[in-house]
């Protein structure tokens, strides 16, 4: 008897403390549903999940770079606008009739706090925007169409014969005078030496000179496996403003204060879906990189440096933002390189945060080998229900995208602002300021956003159809 009585308290003390089991659903009270014409007693329907939302930078104040000074106030809308130019004005417009767009009640609000959590106001396309004031939109404002993938280049031809200029051609974002931008697939190689002649410099060189004598040059690189914006130089004085901009020495200050405006806010955003999440949601990575030669004695790989004195160093500096939850073992972040190293970004997210982006097998392998890409159970924080990512029908999964057995790299430079070299170029030859009619409607500031490739559009559908 004394037995019986002791295991069953000690089954019912496991049972009680085992993580094991998931947490129990928070049902309402029970009512009557009628499915197939049989009633049976049971929970609710469940009501809607809540949506994740994206939160836009803190409003800098009026009026935006690139739009006229005039107006006295900057609206909710133009704010959401300027900053998803990419996106079509109706689908925007559709957010805001829909009152799916946020913001977090002021201290001076009728709403400010309930039940110790700061709660969201819907806000108006009219309303006005105040310096510092953060707006809150759901992911699906970000979502496009999965429009037409182009593969690399299948030629390997010293010289692009007229499809590959037609590519090349539709790979170009923006072109002006100076510089030309484009938005580089994945797995194309921007330099190619002797073996590599479908390389974007060398198409480039005979397919994007339009009417000048030479091609366009490169200012900035990106890995072979990554995609996004990349910048090319058209004349020799625009490449020398460009690499004397991306330059991480010191830069000295010119003499026209709009020009040192406009370099200021230069900066390049990439997003990536790493493997975890880091341990905390924002910040900056400080950690110098080194070179090291393999055992084979010909190829090098980029590592966290020492200290030791030994081996050359060069100094990094990643900032990085967690732009969503942890969803099946994944979570997409937003770096931002304030140093420009060789697979920075890379090894920062590999050795420093611990999170390896998906796909990179040189810097995650060992990761990567333990990771279990099949849908596990995760439970709904309101609920407490079990769901899982599932693969969705009709979707080719096999892709690259997250749920495809070997992904590719989720690495893509979505965001480029830079001065207006075609503006500042005259002004900074004539040494003073006063400009030509036609170019002082021009912005000081540029500002590009690439859609990402198809296999991280994929995986950000799925993940973000199941954000909770």
């Amino acid at each position: 008897m004394w037995k019986h009585t002791h295991c069953k308290q000690v089954s019912w003390k496991f049972r009680s403390y085992s993580r094991i089991a998931p947490p129990p659903p928070a049902y309402a009270h029970r009512v009557i549903r009628v499915s197939n014409n049989i009633s049976q007693l049971g929970s609710p329907k469940d009501g809607p999940k809540p949506r994740q939302l994206l939160s836009l930078p803190p409003f800098p104040g009026h009026p935006l770079p690139g739009r006229s000074s005039l107006a006295s106030h900057v609206t909710v809308i133009s704010w959401v606008k300027y900053y998803f130019d990419e996106i079509l004005d109706s689908v925007i417009q559709s957010h805001f009739n829909k009152g799916l767009v946020q913001m977090k009640g002021q201290s001076g609000s009728v709403s400010s706090k309930q039940g110790g959590q700061t709660s969201m106001i819907k806000m108006k396309p009219n309303d006005v925007m105040e310096v510092g004031a953060r707006v809150h939109i759901p992911v699906s404002v970000a979502e496009t169409k999965i429009n037409k993938r182009f593969d690399t280049i299948p030629s390997g031809t010293l010289y692009p014969n007229a499809d590959e200029i037609a590519y090349l051609q539709r790979l170009v974002k923006y072109k002006d005078t100076d510089i030309l931008v484009l938005n580089k697939p994945p797995r194309l190689p921007v330099k190619g030496n002797l073996p590599v002649h479908n390389s974007m410099d060398a198409l480039a060189a005979a397919a994007l000179s339009y009417d000048y004598d030479e091609g366009p040059k490169l200012v900035q690189r990106l890995d072979k496996e990554s995609s996004g914006l990349l910048l090319m130089g058209r004349t020799k004085e625009s490449i020398g403003h460009l690499e004397w901009l991306f330059t991480d020495v010191k830069k000295s200050s010119s003499w026209c204060k709009a020009w040192n405006d406009a370099c200021e806010a230069t900066c390049q955003r990439y997003w990536a879906l790493v493997i975890g999440s880091p341990k905390e949601n924002e910040g900056i990575i400080r950690a110098p990189l080194s070179k090291v030669l393999l055992n084979n004695g010909k190829s090098e790989r980029v590592v966290l440096a020492q200290h030791s004195g030994l081996e050359p160093a060069q100094d990094a500096l990643t900032e990085y933002r967690v732009i969503g939850p942890t969803i099946n073992g994944c979570s997409w972040i937003e770096l931002r390189p304030l140093t420009s190293r060789k697979h920075q970004l890379r090894v920062h997210c590999a050795e420093a945060l611990g999170t390896p982006i998906v796909g990179d097998y040189k810097y995650g392998w060992f990761v990567h080998q333990r990771w279990k890409q099949m849908p596990r159970v995760d439970y709904e924080p309101v609920t407490g229900k079990p769901y899982k990512l599932r693969r969705p029908e009709g979707i080719d999964v096999q892709k690259g995208s997250v749920l495809s057995k070997v992904p590719l790299l989720h690495l893509h430079c979505r965001e480029l602002v830079l001065p207006n070299i075609s503006k500042f170029r005259h002004v900074l030859n004539a040494k003073s300021e006063d400009l030509h009619p036609s170019l002082s409607e021009k912005p000081d500031v540029l500002r590009f956003v690439a859609p990402m490739p198809t296999h991280m559009k994929i995986s950000w559908n799925l993940m973000s159809s199941y954000l909770v």
